[in-house]
């Protein structure tokens, strides 16, 4: 056995069914943990009467999507972790794509799979991630044809909702930012994968339903703006040496500014701004500090590269 699926779950009894049925007919040899955030809809129960096989951790409370799975990861044995939210459905030779594409380059931290709309399955849901130098990041071939992407390729970073990571290259990075609690957190472990030179990859011949907040509805939120707000800040803060914040600061104020014109005309530009402001707390904060990334100038090809890649992806995103 080579993999253990993690799959985060608060208040998602409607979809884990369908979830926990699906990886029962994979190819390959899967253990299952469902790390429950205190669910009150009978999920944690439903899961120990239907699916004894799999190790089920429980919170009290809502911890948050990071602190979630990194119990699920601490909890592995295998070689591999495949990441999985609740809310999806897998293709039976799915992690057998995901594990074979792992295998082909040992600088490979994570493979993600192509979610496509459980809903629309003929749309992309996502395939991948990339950031560019407005501090956006934004999923790969998002709401076009299924078959937009069909070759494996390098992102950025993967979307942790259905993505396999090498679990020794997880010792080296760290795992999850809890201070994240949720939204942007992939993309600050994809960012410090690439920092230390590994690669975060692509394969779209593992497929992955995916319901997804377009079917719930709620795409913008409170919530999830005032975090990603925050979060995008303590992002650029916590992986970019000073001299490449300063460098790119006239994108990021740009990127900043627009997001903030974007939600102001939606009614959330307080929310955004508020957001914002906590985000530079925390980067001021001696937790945020304590949390920056150090420059080794060993790495700096890789920061290098990474620029390249800001710049490059700012033009094709506009």
């Amino acid at each position: 056995m080579k993999t253990t699926v993690v799959i985060p779950n608060y208040n998602g009894i409607e979809y884990l069914k369908g979830c926990l049925e699906t990886l029962e007919k994979s190819t390959v040899e899967l253990s299952v943990v469902v790390v429950d955030n205190g669910s009150k809809d009978g999920s944690r129960e439903w899961v120990s009467a239907h699916y004894p096989g799999a190790r089920l951790l429980a919170f009290s409370e809502n911890r948050g999507f990071c602190e979630a799975v990194n119990a699920g990861i601490r909890a592995a044995k295998t070689p591999y972790v495949f990441l999985l939210n609740n809310d999806t459905r897998v293709e039976r030779d799915c992690v057998e794509r995901l594990e074979a594409a792992m295998e082909r380059d040992l600088r490979i931290f994570s493979v993600g799979a192509r979610m496509l709309c459980m809903y629309a399955p003929d749309r992309i849901d996502g395939a991948g991630d990339l950031y560019c130098a407005l501090g956006w990041a934004f999923a790969v071939g998002k709401g076009k044809p299924k078959d937009r992407v069909k070759n494996p390729g390098d992102v950025f970073s993967n979307c942790a909702g259905a993505a396999l990571y090498r679990r020794a290259y997880l010792e080296k990075t760290g795992l999850f930012d809890e201070t994240h609690f949720a939204y942007l957190e992939d993309v600050d472990l994809g960012y410090r994968a690439r920092i230390m030179g590994y690669r975060n990859v692509t394969e779209p011949s593992a497929v992955v339903y995916h319901a997804g907040s377009a079917f719930s509805g709620s795409r913008y939120n409170e919530f999830k703006i005032s975090h990603s707000a925050r979060n995008n800040v303590y992002l650029i803060y916590k992986n970019m040496p000073v001299f490449q914040i300063l460098l790119n600061l006239p994108f990021l104020l740009a990127g900043f500014l627009i997001k903030q014109i974007f939600f102001t005309a939606r009614g959330f530009g307080g929310v955004y701004a508020r957001g914002l402001r906590e985000g530079v707390r925390l980067c001021a904060s001696e937790k945020g500090r304590r949390k920056k990334v150090p420059f080794r100038m060993r790495n700096a090809g890789n920061y290098a590269r990474i620029q390249w890649e800001l710049w490059r992806n700012l033009f094709w995103r506009l």
